[in-house]
């Protein structure tokens, strides 16, 4: 094991959020607009190669021990179950997740789980069609639910539902998508919405905070904050729902306050995008390039001592609403979230 990925506020990173494509097949609008946006160079991607050789100089260099592939939509990548093979095949072998819109994931859940694939999230936003249509234009929610059911069929529990809740669109819906997920034994993450659009037109006064989140589970359930709510590196604060798991429709429902409630003291990630740019923070506006180390040449150790500089430069919190934030000029779907 070589010298861990460890900043200079003395963060370690042990869990790589690995972007397989910039590309979607949702247009959500929160995220871009309607006519989508101007896609990476195939040629400027990174090979299935270049990804596994990064992955395993990770995890054999770098301590690196959690992978969650995102994107773009992670599963319109061609040749997914063979790449999720590779990584799983890697010693020591990661963690290994991946968070998706679930359009893809009725045909794919199965391969993904026998590739090696441990679990899922799933972004939904919307139990009702028609709102999801608004919010994603697309007509999928069906091939959505289904491919949630096909997760927990394939055994990639637990299976995590993201929801980003917006201001007089969704909001409403905070109470069913709990009761629908504890039904079904989903676990249900709400997220605040970040400044991550490509149109840069997030608002703050029009973001659903997690206090507001809380309140109104909070009409309709009993929460009980789990533990001392000590999350260390998790992103989400948990809370117990109706007497917690094993209860008669209890469960744990999670907040994750991005904005209002950052965990950024404790955050242990680090990012690659599609085309091979290593970011420390999703909100970060600087980027190191390991495509050009890989295409020049460079050995595993120079690779990995890039890696290792790159994350000395992470800044001690992200800094959103404090003066002089600036968005990052890539959005979510080009960093990988």
């Amino acid at each position: 094991m070589g010298t861990a990925l460890t900043d200079r506020f003395g963060r370690t990173a042990t869990d790589l959020r690995l972007s397989l494509t910039d590309r979607c097949d949702l247009r959500c609008t929160y995220c871009m607009p309607a006519e989508g946006l101007p896609w990476l160079p195939r040629a400027e991607l990174l090979t299935d190669d270049e990804l596994v050789r990064l992955v395993r100089i990770g995890v054999e260099r770098l301590g690196i021990r959690e992978v969650r592939l995102t994107g773009g939509e992670p599963l319109i990548r061609p040749g997914v179950v063979a790449l999720v093979a590779r990584l799983a095949a890697l010693d020591p072998r990661p963690r290994l997740s991946v968070t998706t819109n679930a359009v893809a994931l009725d045909r794919l859940a199965a391969p993904l789980a026998e590739a090696g694939l441990d679990r899922v999230n799933v972004s939904l936003d919307t139990l009702d069609p028609d709102t999801f249509k608004t919010l994603t234009r697309r007509d999928r929610h069906g091939r959505v639910l289904a491919g949630i059911e096909a997760a927990a069929r394939a055994g990639l529990r637990p299976v995590k539902i993201n929801t980003v809740l917006m201001r007089g669109i969704n909001d409403r819906e905070a109470p069913a998508l709990l009761r629908w997920c504890l039904e079904r034994g989903y676990e249900l993450r709400f997220i605040e919405q970040m400044p991550l659009d490509a149109q840069h037109g997030w608002d703050r006064t029009l973001m659903v905070t997690a206090q507001e989140i809380l309140d109104r589970l909070g009409a309709e359930f009993a929460l009980e904050a789990e533990g001392e709510q000590v999350r260390g590196a998790a992103p989400a604060e948990t809370w117990l729902v109706d007497g917690g798991p094993g209860r008669p429709g209890g469960g744990r429902v999670g907040v994750i306050g991005s904005v209002t409630r950052p965990f950024c003291s404790a955050c242990d990630r680090t990012r690659l995008t599609a085309d091979g740019q290593v970011r420390t923070c999703l909100f970060a506006r600087e980027e190191s390039d390991l495509r050009g180390l890989l295409r020049s040449g460079a050995d595993d150790e120079r690779i990995a001592l890039a890696w290792r500089t790159a994350m000395l430069g992470k800044k001690a919190a992200a800094g959103i609403g404090e003066p002089g934030f600036v968005q990052p000029d890539r959005p979510m779907s080009a960093i990988g979230g």
